[in-house]
């Protein structure tokens, strides 16, 4: 096993830092940084900004020019070894001249997969891995699930009373939480490369389900997913305008019923007594290269994806306020046959944001 220097650790932590530059702009790409370094002077650094754009590596070499010769590379993620929209970035560090690479984690990726470092070694370059590897793996934790798993990271955002009702009766919960809170879930909405919801939460609130930010921070925008086995959405509904591209999910018998939907795709999904095949969902999202997916729904698909655990993370902004047994509950779920048997998350982080408390809960291990 590598030991790793304070020098080391430095470097990382700022290719880490870089790396976190590209949370919202380099979907579907991973979020990489790179440093170029002798001993504790940097010589270059930068990082991936955007698909189809230069790799962090490049960057840096380009900031460095004839320094790189004999520098440590750090790298947040494996060098790619393969030809996509650019050239290896194995190769090009091998060209440079440099003598070490200390990669944070390996990249998953079939075409890369263990061979960026071995090119590297073969190479005569020094290779070191695992340095910071959780939180790169954190940053990256869409990417992951996706090559890894066939399936998005799934955040379900949900807001609430401190009575645990998300809505009125009728259904219409806008706006539950502050101005504060609802800024602040643009945020995680901007670093998705989806968000989905119900037709019953499209009914009731018409939502657009965009980014907006009042600063001009670039971001991809995120693509809108809904799921409406039989296809009531409204030609109307602002979910289908053109800010953003828009899939509609339904019943396959409910296709031909499409004609309205020419600013949206349909894509049909397998239809159960329970529902639409959620699981069947996730893996076409993956498909199109969706890493995080933002869920914002009611409280029956909401239900259905913990249910069929399904949710990875779970994103709930308390309001300190009283909506009574009337409203809307947070979850459908079936019953318990004890209290042993009830669902367990672990509580990752509590912030007060405006006037709500944010909470970003995990499933208990």
């Amino acid at each position: 096993m590598s030991t790793f220097s304070a020098i080391d650790h430095a470097h990382m932590a700022h290719a880490l830092r870089l790396a976190e530059k590209g949370l919202f702009t380099t979907h579907p790409n991973p979020r990489v940084g790179c440093v170029l370094a002798h001993g504790g002077q940097v010589v270059g650094s930068g990082f991936h900004q955007r698909a189809g754009e230069p790799h962090a590596e490049v960057h840096a070499l380009r900031e460095a020019g004839s320094a790189a010769r004999g520098a440590t590379a750090y790298v947040t993620l494996e060098p790619c070894a393969h030809h996509g929209r650019t050239p290896p970035c194995a190769d090009a560090l091998i060209a440079a001249g440099v003598s070490r690479v200390v990669a944070a984690v390996g990249d998953p990726f079939p075409a890369v997969n263990g061979r960026g470092l071995a090119r590297l070694r073969e190479a005569g370059i020094a290779v070191d891995t695992g340095l910071l590897e959780a939180p790169v793996r954190e940053l990256n934790r869409g990417f992951l699930r996706r090559v890894g798993d066939g399936r998005p990271w799934l955040r379900l955002k949900l807001a609430l009373s401190l009575d645990g009702r998300t809505g009125l009766a009728d259904g219409r919960s806008q706006w539950i939480t502050g101005p504060a809170a609802r800024a602040d879930n643009m945020r995680w909405r901007a670093r998705s490369g989806a968000i989905m919801t119900g037709i019953g939460s499209v009914l009731a609130d018409d939502p657009q389900l965009t980014v907006r930010f009042d600063d001009g921070t670039e971001f991809v925008p995120p693509l809108r997913v809904v799921l409406d086995s039989q296809l009531r959405i409204p030609a109307s509904a602002r979910i289908l305008d053109a800010q953003a591209p828009t899939v509609v999910v339904c019943a396959p018998e409910a296709v031909a019923g499409q004609r309205h939907l020419d600013a949206a795709q349909v894509m049909s999904c397998p239809h159960h007594a329970t529902g639409l095949g959620l699981a069947v969902v996730l893996a076409e999202l993956a498909e199109r290269c969706v890493n995080e997916l933002h869920v914002e729904a009611g409280a029956t698909l909401a239900g259905a994806l913990v249910h069929a655990g399904l949710v990875d993370e779970l994103l709930l902004y308390v309001n300190p306020s009283l909506i009574g047994d009337s409203g809307r509950p947070l979850l459908q779920l079936p019953p318990l046959r004890a209290l042993a048997d009830r669902t367990r998350w672990r509580l990752l982080d509590q912030q007060l944001v405006g006037e709500d408390l944010r909470l970003l809960l995990r499933p208990a291990a």
